[in-house]
């Protein structure tokens, strides 16, 4: 087991199927999405489809991504009558600096703002990590060494990003990744956001989803490159990820990932599995929440907990452990074993 694991709890998410923890998880169960023509067109003349978040008012740009990333936040925090923002640290996951038509220019600015939106002041140690997908995983490292370290209590993490934006949607296209009338190898954009809870794992009668593995590994062979595949960044991060559990690829019971549609990701998944996996297996579940909520980029790291919770806690998950994995278009590769504990730690 990992020195220091870590619980997750007080799940707050907005997304395009739900704007709350419980719709989202319950819509994501079901397999309910809510893809829908946006005002964007492709290079056919179609529209663009995506998912959208359907807000009370018709926000865009940061304004949008401030009412999401709030929304979520407060619904993590009033679970809690007892927390104290101010002695909580806010690690706050944004879309890559890099990422075209990233609609953030200043990222503190933007933390400053979503601050007023939420009339509450954060531990002096909050920051914000714009790195994608991964930024959940790094996220989780710097929670375990504030609390480890300074003694903090508790670290709240969020994340909001989205895909929704005419520059980003043409960027992609152009690069025949996104899914429209002329291309079906290409994933669909969405938006949302994500909040929730990191503590020290400690003994409880109650059921607590905690993470007792962290790896992290870097792919030569993006998507965006002609290089043969292997899949070795990957292997590299859930071997890391393995090894801090002490335990193998045979000794987990099913998987969940970031696959948002296109073939590379998959293919990707399956050359990992077959280079790690030793043990033979009836069957090893891979779930992948982009289906239903689309490409959501920081924000998907959340909602991927959220789901293996509420799967733990309501009784319909494949089992007590779960490879977690998380991967950006630049070749970082993020893996994380997450147990559900009900009877302590150990």
């Amino acid at each position: 087991m990992s020195v220091f694991p870590l619980a997750l709890s007080n799940f707050g998410l907005v997304t395009s199927v739900g704007l709350n923890a419980p719709s989202t998880c319950a819509a994501i169960r079901c397999a309910i999405d809510n893809v829908q023509e946006t005002r964007f067109m492709d290079s056919g003349g179609e529209w663009i489809m995506g998912s959208e978040v359907p807000l009370e008012q018709p926000w865009r740009g940061k304004s949008k991504l401030i009412k999401m990333a709030s929304q979520a936040i407060k619904e993590s925090l009033t679970q809690d009558e007892t927390l104290q923002p101010e002695q909580t640290p806010l690690l706050l996951c944004l879309a890559e600096p890099e990422r075209p038509g990233r609609v953030i220019d200043d990222d503190n600015q933007f933390f400053s703002d979503l601050c007023i939106a939420l009339e509450s002041e954060f531990h002096p140690k909050s920051c914000v990590i714009s790195q994608g997908h991964v930024a959940f995983a790094t996220a989780l490292l710097q929670a375990r060494r504030l609390i480890e370290v300074l003694n903090v209590p508790q670290v709240l993490i969020a994340g909001v990003d989205g895909f929704l934006v005419g520059q980003t949607l043409a960027a992609f296209e152009e690069k025949e990744r996104l899914l429209t009338s002329q291309n079906s190898n290409g994933f669909i954009p969405g938006e949302g956001a994500a909040a929730l809870l990191v503590r020290r794992a400690k003994d409880s009668s109650e059921p607590q989803l905690v993470c007792t593995g962290l790896g992290f590994g870097v792919e030569k062979a993006t998507v965006d490159s002609e290089e043969p595949l292997r899949a070795d960044g990957l292997v590299q991060a859930i071997r890391a990820a393995l090894d801090e559990v002490g335990c193998d690829m045979g000794d987990m019971d099913f998987r969940i990932t970031d696959l948002s549609g296109e073939q590379y990701h998959f293919k990707e998944a399956a050359l990992a599995l077959g280079r790690i996996l030793r043990k033979r297996k009836e069957e090893f579940d891979i779930w992948h929440p982009a289906d239903c909520v689309g490409e959501i980029g920081a924000a998907m790291g959340g909602v991927m907990s959220a789901v293996i919770e509420a799967a733990y806690r309501k009784r319909y998950s494949k089992g007590k452990r779960v490879l977690f994995h998380l991967g950006n278009d630049d070749g970082k590769r993020v893996v994380m074993v997450f147990v559900c504990q009900c009877d302590g730690v150990g």
